[in-house]
Formats: structure tokens, sequence, C-alpha cells
């Protein structure tokens, strides 16, 4: 876990980034952190807006997550942050037409219904435009099977736009804040 989570203010949910690229620092990591601080910008007026991004880097967990590692409390601990309602951010680049299998093994240690009261926006980073995709299809189904809300498509940002991605995150976001947002109100009147 690179950064701790905020303390939760009771104004505020709290906001989760899970990176699921196995290089750390990576182009994935950067353009999710930029998709992240956006939409914490953009929910921040909103009637639930959520806490300011803590992030979750799968890249500095994998000895813990195939048990070999020293630090199984970090793992709960990691375990127990994605799980609380709030908003979470996944990303991961595509692997031969998919998610990462780091994040995979991550979601696989997550029980059954585990993401029930979260509200999570899947995102991908692709060297082709064939695989946009896969943001929606495999991506934002596996956290739909973990019982997360995944109130709007995806965000896929190509390779040849990493220099250029506030472009297509804001118009991304122009379109999937307002369902994030009520999602999140939705959520939070359940909760």
């Amino acid at each position: 876990m690179t950064s701790p989570a905020p303390e939760p203010s009771t104004a505020y949910l709290p906001m989760t980034v899970v990176i699921g690229n196995p290089k750390p620092h990576s182009r994935t990591r950067t353009v999710a952190l930029a998709a992240a601080s956006a939409l914490h910008r953009r929910l921040t007026g909103c009637a639930t807006p959520v806490g300011p991004p803590a992030v979750v880097d799968l890249s500095e967990l994998a000895a813990e997550l195939v048990g070999q590692g020293g630090r199984p409390e970090v793992l709960d601990e990691v375990l127990e942050s994605v799980r609380r309602p709030g908003l979470l951010l996944v990303a991961s680049p595509t692997f031969k037409a998919a998610y990462s299998g780091l994040l995979k093994l991550f979601v696989d240690v997550l029980p059954r219904g585990a993401l029930a009261g979260v509200v999570a926006v899947p995102l991908m980073t692709a060297a082709r435009s064939g695989h946009r995709h896969v943001v929606d299809t495999h991506l934002g189904a596996l956290l739909s099977e973990v019982g997360a809300c995944v109130p709007t498509p995806g965000l896929c940002v190509l390779e040849r736009e990493f220099d250029t991605a506030e472009v297509g995150i804001g118009r991304w976001l122009d379109r999937a804040a307002p369902a994030v947002a009520g999602a999140l109100a939705s959520a939070a009147g359940r909760g």
C-alpha cells in the first residue's frame, strides 16, 4: 500500500485506487492517479463527495498475495480498505486481452459479495484500440461479480494517448461523473 487511507470524515466517503500492474511506477499507475484526481475534483461538489484517493499498488503486495511475504497484516488492511462502502477505482493494463493476473489474484482473495456497497470504476490501459472493450467486458464484469456497483462504462486509455490522457479523462468524466455521483448517493442512502 503506497499511501495510507485518509481518516474518513463524516461528510466524505472513502476513495481507494487499486493499481493492478505488476510493474512499480507504471504508466497505468500514472493514468489511474490522474483519473482518480480528476474524479475526486469532479465529485467534490456532489451531494455525496469522496475524500482524497488512497492508493493501493499491488506491485508492492505481490509476495503477500502469493503467500510468500512476511506482512500478512498489510494484506488484511488492504482487503479491508477496499471493502469499505465508498468509491473504488480499479486500474489494470491489458494483458492478453484481459486484466493482469496480479489483479485477478487480488480479487480472488476477496470473499463472494465482498464489494457490496462499493461503487467501482474500472480503468484499463491498452496498446491497441481493439482492446478498448476489455475494460467493460472483463474488468467491469469482474468487479460486478464480487458485488460492486459499476454504474458507468469504464475508461480505457491507449498507449498513444498517454501524453494527452487528461483530455480523454475529461471527456469520459463528462459522461461518467453523474452516474458515479448518483450511485454514491444511492449507496450512502442505503448505508
